[in-house]
């Protein structure tokens, strides 16, 4: 058996809801996910970011069992989905942030009843993903220098749930690629605004708008390395406190 769970950097003494971060993988793989890949590490600094704009809010960091998506298995989801089903009954509301392959599992499990929001970072929509009935906010975000996973996928997975009634907000980002790292500054304000938004003024959420748009820069940008440096600084300042864990 396999263990998989969320590993909490932030629990604040009652806290009700949960902003749950899943990171990204590879198409095909049966090797344990880790702990210190880059893919994870990369999620650490938006866990900072959303608890400082939620400090209310525990915060933890998805940890699945294999690396990959493994086809119809959709291992990621099926983790997060198992993982939005036990939580204690404390915790009321979740809002998903996944990267890449973590985008879609928030994607393929953001009609949870817990979801209270989901926002996609270079989300992997492929043609043919199965549409599902995400509930607002929901927002994508995607580099458009990205080669890893295809913006085109990302608007027309956008536009297949605006044709069902959900409001759902796109940006791109120029001069971005897959690791997010040219315009990081600009990622976690996002992620800050996303998680403000979700728990504590849902009904400010944006009427839908059919064109991309563009991501405004929020800070000045800083180099690769810097953006590197800031991952490492976060990993350290936001340790894992608890974890809560499962079988499979």
């Amino acid at each position: 058996m396999s263990r998989f769970g969320v590993d909490l950097v932030w629990h604040p003494a009652g806290a009700t809801d949960l902003v749950l971060l899943a990171h990204g993988g590879q198409e095909d793989s049966q090797a344990s996910a880790g702990l210190w890949g880059g893919a994870i590490l990369r999620m650490w600094p938006f866990a900072g970011a959303a608890r400082s704009a939620v400090p209310s809010a525990a915060v933890g960091l998805m940890r699945y069992r294999y690396q990959g998506w493994n086809g119809a298995a959709a291992d990621p989801a099926a983790d997060l989905r198992a993982v939005l089903d036990e939580l204690p009954p404390v915790i009321r509301r979740v809002v998903l942030i996944g990267h890449s392959m973590g985008g879609r599992a928030v994607v393929a499990v953001g009609d949870h009843p817990r979801v209270a929001g989901v926002l996609a970072l270079a989300p992997w929509l492929p043609a043919g993903e199965p549409l599902v009935a995400l509930r607002p906010p929901v927002t994508f975000a995607h580099g458009a220098d990205d080669t890893v996973t295809d913006p085109r996928g990302t608007q027309a997975y956008a536009s297949r749930l605006r044709s069902k009634g959900t409001p759902v907000t796109v940006y791109s980002l120029t001069d971005e690629t897959h690791p997010m790292l040219q315009r990081s500054t600009d990622w976690n304000t996002l992620v800050s605004t996303f998680t403000t938004t979700a728990l504590t003024d849902p009904e400010d959420t944006p009427a839908s708008v059919f064109e991309v748009q563009l991501l405004p820069e929020s800070g000045p940008r800083v180099s690769p390395a810097a953006a590197i440096a800031s991952i490492a600084l976060a990993r350290l300042r936001l340790p894992v406190i608890e974890r809560f864990e499962l079988e499979g």
